[in-house]
């Protein structure tokens, strides 16, 4: 059986409390999109984590931990993450990286930096991980696949000196800068090929097989729907699909084996990045937001900038599960909130004065003023409550209000931090 864990909204749902628990009756974790430009935070028996690359099955022992041919794969990172758990007592874990997947090259990282420099004021709140870039080129056919890495050194340097033709009228004559260092990038190739070459595998041959062994295994998503370059707030995007669908491709198995999407919710709002943002909210009201949500407040898991908070969007929910094909929903931090006396949440939009409950286009988005109904906070710790009936009422009226707007089964609540830190329903 497959499962998957995506987002509904902008991303930072908590999809990595969830997929760390999910993990625990799951045989195969694969990362099938999206780069070291987001992190997913796990609390568990080791500590706290946040990770970048790998999937978060790496702190289970028996789990095979699959980074996908989708993934923008930065092996420096990786290698740099592998080194940072086990300095921290965590086993050895079983890992595999497809031998399809797209490199991350230093001149991406560097691309991406300069052109977010170039764009000032109006640029898409990139994290500077060369995410853009990386997948720029695997569509323009200039990308490195991690196989090439291995082909005769000639083919490697007439393939270095096409991609440094192309680059370099960019790098002098758009940003002033110094062209590539050719020599440079062959010996970058030839010693990173050497660091990750054990770990090298056919992915889609090895997930067929554990399919075909009854095995089970767990999709891990980054970002959410908000994010998607086809269906989110186009051009303030991710430049990789974290639709549960796009995990048939990204991991390269057959769409009709993902049985299972569980879609990840904040009991609130956030956003890191540039974007529309209907619901958000500002001033002292949005810093005690930011400042009790989460785990250790809303601040980016890679970047440490502080993210953009708002009440919850019942409109941007409901498009966000429709598009992942949500089978059940899981709300997170919902502890989060235990300290206001009030918490409205936004079930509508106002665009032109007309109330809509379906996502508008992403240019009418600045138009849209949130409709918010007030719902009364529950005002105490619910962490440790371990059965929904056990919850105050007004807590069990809030969920319940958000599950009849959006239209889909919430299954899952998390109340705190650590992995055993979540009521079941249904």
């Amino acid at each position: 059986m497959v499962k998957a864990v995506v987002g509904a909204n902008w991303g930072d749902e908590g999809k990595g409390k969830f997929t760390d628990m999910l993990a625990a009756d799951a045989d195969v974790v694969i990362r099938f999109q999206g780069g070291a430009n987001a992190g997913h935070t796990i609390v568990n028996d080791y500590g706290k984590f946040a990770l970048h690359t790998m999937p978060s099955g790496v702190f289970h022992q028996g789990i095979m931990n699959v980074i996908g041919n989708g993934v923008a794969f930065d092996i420096e990172k990786f290698l740099t993450e592998l080194d940072s758990i086990l300095d921290r007592n965590v086993p050895m874990p079983s890992l595999m990286i497809s031998d399809r997947v797209q490199v991350m090259m230093p001149y991406h990282i560097l691309f991406d930096t300069l052109e977010e420099a170039r764009l000032a004021g109006k640029s898409f709140g990139s994290t500077k991980s060369g995410i853009a870039p990386c997948y720029s080129d695997k569509y323009a056919k200039i990308g490195w696949q991690l196989n090439e890495f291995y082909q005769d050194d000639d083919v490697i340097k007439d393939k270095i000196d096409r991609i440094a033709d192309i680059k370099d009228v960019l790098l002098v004559h758009l940003y002033n800068h110094e062209p590539l260092d050719r020599a440079d990038i062959f010996e970058w190739i030839h010693t990173q090929r050497e660091r990750i070459r054990p770990f090298i595998g056919d992915v889609s041959l090895y997930l067929d097989n554990a399919i075909k062994e009854g095995k089970t295994l767990l999709l891990e998503g980054q970002l959410g729907t908000m994010k998607d370059p086809d269906h989110g707030i186009y051009p303030m995007v991710t430049s990789s699909s974290p639709l549960a669908a796009f995990g048939a491709i990204g991991a390269g198995i057959p769409p009709y084996e993902i049985k299972q999407v569980v879609v990840v919710t904040k009991a609130y709002s956030s956003a890191v990045g540039a974007g529309e943002f209907v619901s958000e909210i500002f001033g002292e009201e949005a810093d005690k937001l930011r400042n009790n949500g989460g785990d250790g407040g809303e601040y980016g898991a890679t970047t440490g900038r502080p993210r953009r908070v708002g009440w919850y969007d019942c409109v941007a929910s409901k498009y966000g599960c429709r598009l992942q094909g949500a089978t059940d929903v899981a709300l997170s931090v919902l502890d989060a909130l235990g300290y206001l006396d009030e918490i409205p949440v936004c079930t509508a939009y106002e665009l032109d004065g007309k109330e809509i409950k379906d996502f508008p286009l992403t240019k009418d988005l600045s138009r849209c003023k949130p409709v918010l109904r007030v719902m009364k906070g529950w005002k105490c710790d619910i962490r440790g409550i371990k059965r929904f009936e056990d919850l105050p009422e007004e807590a069990r009226a809030y969920v319940e209000l958000i599950e009849s707007e959006i239209g889909y089964p919430i299954t899952m609540i998390s109340n705190g931090p650590g992995r055993d830190d979540i009521i079941y329903r249904h």
